[in-house]
């Protein structure tokens, strides 16, 4: 894959097009927690997540806002020579907490001309209509770019269920749509490799993000960390996850299958390596990527080459005619 013609949507790439120049995401850790770890919803959170969530790259939580983000653009600046700047408001669910918190969280994070936009990772379920009201204004008082992630995991309702995420994917759609409404971006995290998906659902991943037009995607390879549901049921041979060989397949597939308008974030996530059990079959994230990366090449394809099914465009292909 060539830097001039690159086989999917890169997410660095688009965002210097966008932007013009280096942007980097700087993590943010909010206090919090999540509804699906306090008994709202549930107790222990998803069975592969530990007691610090997504957070264990970002700073620690008692920090301020500004602090955090004044010490990361300063690393950031120095070691990539960074212009610009997304703040990231990572760990657990960051609309849930008090309004009125929040909104300071997001004033005080908007607070720099270099701060091109905002990243606020939350729950489908977590999608109120105050706060997307509030972002909606926030992004045009600041004129900046307002994305919210949100953690999807997969398609597969049964799944959703096995891994105890505490929504189904109509919550999740109900949210892109009202997202969507406020002229909000939505990211979409997916893991290619859960134990209880096949490649069918693998497809329909790609063809539901799709088909409901979201921004970006973030891929995950599925790690498994101590003291989890899911390191339990790993060590005990439960769970197993796919060769390497298979997880580079997924993503290849996954890819074909996507609108190639959609903006790649990640093709392969990373564990904590104090706690991790099993991240990336025992070699670098960067290794991963590679693989996924020559495998494009090696069978000449890419991004969208088979999302030309979805809108019924499989009947012409087939010959059949429009009437």
């Amino acid at each position: 894959m060539t830097g001039d013609n690159p086989r999917y949507n890169i997410y660095s790439k688009y965002l210097a097009g966008k932007f013009g120049g280096r942007v980097y995401k700087l993590p943010v850790n909010l206090p919090g927690t999540c509804p699906n770890r306090d008994g709202t919803i549930a107790l222990g959170g998803c069975i592969f997540c530990d007691e610090t969530g997504s957070g264990f790259q970002c700073l620690p939580n008692t920090m301020s806002v500004k602090k955090q983000v004044d010490e990361n653009r300063e690393f950031y600046k120095k070691r990539f020579n960074a212009e610009k700047f997304i703040v990231y408001f990572q760990a657990f669910t960051n609309t849930y907490m008090p309004l009125s918190r929040f909104k300071e969280y997001m004033a005080a994070a908007a607070c720099s001309g270099d701060v091109v936009g905002i990243s606020i990772s939350t729950r489908p379920d977590c999608v109120n209509d105050r706060y997307l009201d509030f972002l909606q204004d926030l992004k045009a008082e600041r004129g900046i770019q307002i994305d919210i992630e949100l953690g999807l995991q997969t398609v597969n309702y049964r799944t959703l269920r096995r891994i105890n995420r505490g929504h189904t994917l109509a919550e999740f759609i109900d949210a892109v749509l009202r997202i969507h409404r406020r002229g909000l971006e939505v990211c979409v995290h997916l893991i290619l490799n859960l134990p209880w998906d096949d490649r069918e659902d693998v497809v329909e991943n790609a063809k539901v993000i799709s088909a409901l037009g979201v921004r970006y995607v973030k891929l995950h390879s599925l790690y498994v960390v101590e003291n989890t549901v899911l390191g339990d049921l790993f060590r005990s041979g439960r769970a197993v996850i796919m060769p390497l060989e298979d997880y580079v397949d997924s993503v290849v597939l996954f890819l074909e299958y996507l609108d190639p308008g959609i903006v790649v974030q990640r093709l392969v996530g990373k564990g904590p390596q104090e706690s991790v059990i099993f991240s990336n079959w025992g070699t670098s994230w960067w290794k991963v990527k590679q693989m996924i990366e020559q495998a494009l090449d090696q069978r000449d394809t890419w991004q969208g080459r088979k999302c030309g099914y979805l809108n019924g465009s499989a009947l012409f292909k087939a010959g059949f005619p429009d009437s």
